[in-house]
């Protein structure tokens, strides 16, 4: 690779304009957006720190001299470090960005012939119904608003199985009391999709509302700050992973836990995969089975702890 000190086509420059065409071409959402940009960001500060190494310092990267072994060496150091989830979806991010340059200026796309590194079959870590309990009725170390927001968070991301940037993303208006629906717009893939909410979730979130002063409109954001301000991702997970901590759950638990916990306990009490399929926005009924995995290994788990002979 070659790199070019103020190229006018640099990769910084190329990286901004990718991520506006993503933006506005093909409609993503502003967290795929973010998390694209995040990840070139990434190569780009990998080649200029290797090649400073190699006492070639330069302020700028040109895409055009970027080769596969290039991208290659990158995969080879993010393996070492991180999640195969993780380096999958940043070779997805340098893919698609050899293709946004490969059809506005002709560039040669060294990335079209890599591979992926195969997915880790994990299964999901699922709580227990009464680890669930535990977490939603720890009291929280703070105001009386904040204990009723971030019980109404809890309860709302394990009765519907929100992502939480999608939860964070929720107006009033998408609530729903007499239906008991929540609309989710332009979740994961972009699309609008209709979930249930129960009614102790729905309860909660009306104790939180009517705690607000000014009472909140209805195009007004409901996961906010005591400052009115909308949440971020970031913020609700550490408030979540806060109340397990507190709560004695299972250490291994993540906000993403109560997602998984919602399918699975859906699963083993009757629900069809498809159902599941739609309330958790998945594109594939594929991701939504590895669901049936937890279930039969909870079966499994429960059989060898009661069965005399097991």
């Amino acid at each position: 690779m070659k790199a070019t000190a103020g190229d006018a086509t640099g990769m910084a420059r190329q990286i901004e304009a990718f991520a506006a065409a993503l933006a506005s071409g093909s409609r993503a959402s502003w967290h795929t957006v973010d998390n694209y940009r995040r990840d070139l960001r990434f190569f780009r500060d990998f080649l200029l720190d290797r090649a400073a190494t190699l006492g070639r310092k330069r302020d700028e990267v040109d895409p055009a001299a970027i080769s596969p072994d290039d991208i290659r060496e990158w995969l080879a150091a993010l393996m070492k470090t991180r999640k195969r989830a993780t380096v999958q979806r940043r070779l997805g991010a340098v893919k698609a960005f050899f293709r946004y340059l490969e059809n506005t200026s002709g560039i040669s796309n060294p990335a079209r012939a890599l591979r992926s590194p195969k997915s880790e079959r994990r299964l999901p870590k699922v709580a227990e119904i009464d680890d669930i309990v535990r977490i939603i009725e720890c009291d929280a170390d703070a105001s009386q608003l904040a204990a009723l927001r971030d019980r109404a968070i809890i309860e709302t991301l394990y009765s519907t199985g929100l992502r939480v940037s999608e939860l964070i993303g929720l107006d009033w208006r998408d609530i729903d009391e007499e239906l008991g629906m929540v609309t989710v717009r332009a979740g994961k893939g972009n699309k609008d999709r209709v979930v249930p909410i129960g009614e102790v979730a729905l309860d909660a979130l009306c104790e939180y509302r009517r705690a607000i002063e000014p009472a909140p409109e209805s195009g007004q954001p409901v996961i906010v700050n005591l400052r009115g301000a909308r949440l971020t991702t970031r913020s609700v997970e550490n408030i979540v992973r806060a109340r397990i901590l507190r709560s004695g759950a299972a250490a291994s638990l993540t906000p993403h836990s109560l997602r998984h916990s919602f399918a699975t306990h859906l699963l083993d009490s009757g629900a069809d995969l498809r159902s599941i399929q739609e309330m958790l926005g998945h594109a594939s009924l594929a991701t939504t089975q590895r669901y049936t995995h937890v279930s039969i290994s909870h079966l499994k788990e429960v059989y060898r702890r009661a069965h005399p002979r097991a």
